[in-house]
This record gives structure tokens, C-alpha cells and sequence, in this order.
């Protein structure tokens, strides 16, 4: 099974190269951007992150109302609900005085679940932040991830935490290789494994099921 794991990233990697994620010029604007993405696309989160560049740090963010905030970030959907989601963040990371040296220093699962613990960050868009803000290295579990392990064939848990933990087990993942893991997999369904596949060219098409 490791050895699965590991052919799909180095397929993956030699095909597609380093990704140089997250694209951010900020780990703060890394972090909005990971709440901005959730229920839509990356270039409507683009947009967004165009409007909202003047406020781009915690302190300038926070002077917003929710109101300003939604209105700024429009064109990433459910803006009402993600404006209201940023300002809880925000709430939370005062707590560290926006510093996130400190908030490394914390235990993994101290930082997890307090980043659980934030209205409106899941499982994923936590594990997004701690692995492109907080360098801690994890399997980030999303919708493209799902759906190309499926069509390869491999039988993945139902439940969030029992699918990262089976590839983090089986992949002696250092963080530099679980950014890129992730990265590739975005990448990969973007290109071919789309909601309608193209499997012609596909890079792991030898090793793939086509479920």
C-alpha cells in the first residue's frame, strides 16, 4: 500500500512538477484564502482576494464590519456566511497576538482543535492551515482527493480523519512532500481527473482502475 501511495506522488510529481503552493504573498492571506475557497472555485477566490488586498493584514481586516467584509469578498459565494467566518477567525487569532511563531510552538492537536473549535473551519480548511501556515505536515482529505484515489481503486475510509491518517501512516511525509501531495492531486483533477475524466495522457493511467 505505501508503495501505492508513493508511485501516485511521484507520477504525479515528475508529470506536473513543483506546484509552489499555497499562492499566497502572505501566510495571513494564505489563511484567508484557504476560508475563501470553501464551496467554490480558485478564481472567484481570486477576485476576492483582489478586493480585499488594501485589508490584507489581521489588524487592518479586523476594523472591517462583517458588512464591509461580505461586500469585499462577493464574488466568492456565500459571502455573508464567510465574512462572519473570517471575523471568528480573527477573534481567535487575536488571542495570539497575531503572531504565528507562537501558535507554532503549540502541540499539533492543541492547534487542530482550537482551529476546529472556530465557527465555520472544518476538518479540511483547518488541516490546509496547518500545513501551509503552520508547518505542520499533514494529508489534506478534499473532494479531488476523493475522487482520484476512488478511480484508481483504492478503497479510502468514509470518515475524514480515518482517511488522512491511512496516507500519513503509509507515507513517511515530510511537510515539503505532503504541500506538494496536496498541490498535485488539485492539479491532477483540474487537468484529468475531472468530473468527467480524460483519461487520454493521463499520467497514471498504468496504475489506475477507472472506476
Amino acid at each position: 500500500m505505501t508503495n501505492n501511495y508513493q508511485r501516485i506522488y511521484h507520477k504525479l510529481f515528475n508529470f506536473y512538477g513543483p506546484q509552489n503552493w499555497w499562492p499566497a504573498d502572505t501566510t495571513f492571506e494564505m489563511m484567508i484564502g484557504a476560508i475563501l475557497v470553501q464551496n467554490t472555485n480558485w478564481r472567484n477566490v481570486e477576485k476576492a482576494l483582489m478586493n480585499v488586498k488594501p485589508y490584507l493584514t489581521p489588524e487592518r481586516m479586523e476594523k472591517l464590519t462583517t458588512e464591509e467584509l461580505a461586500q469585499l469578498i462577493r464574488s466568492s459565494g456565500f459571502f455573508n456566511i464567510k465574512a462572519k467566518r473570517i471575523k471568528a477567525f480573527l477573534k481567535w487569532f487575536k488571542t495570539y497576538d497575531y503572531d504565528i511563531a507562537t501558535i507554532k510552538k503549540l502541540d499539533k492537536q492543541t492547534r487542530r482543535n482550537e482551529l476546529l473549535s472556530i465557527n465555520g473551519i472544518g476538518r479540511e480548511t483547518a488541516d490546509v492551515m496547518l500545513l501551509y501556515a503552520f508547518d505542520q505536515p499533514m494529508f489534506v482529505v478534499d473532494a479531488y482527493a476523493r475522487r482520484i484515489f476512488y478511480r484508481l481503486g483504492f478503497n479510502m475510509p468514509s470518515a475524514y480523519d480515518n482517511f488522512r491518517e491511512q496516507v500519513e501512516e503509509a507515507v513517511p511525509g515530510s511537510l515539503q512532500l505532503f504541500n506538494e501531495f496536496h498541490a498535485l492531486l488539485v492539479e491532477h483533477a483540474k487537468v484529468y481527473c475531472q468530473k468527467m475524466p480524460i483519461c487520454e495522457g493521463c499520467p497514471l493511467l498504468e496504475i489506475c482502475e477507472q472506476r
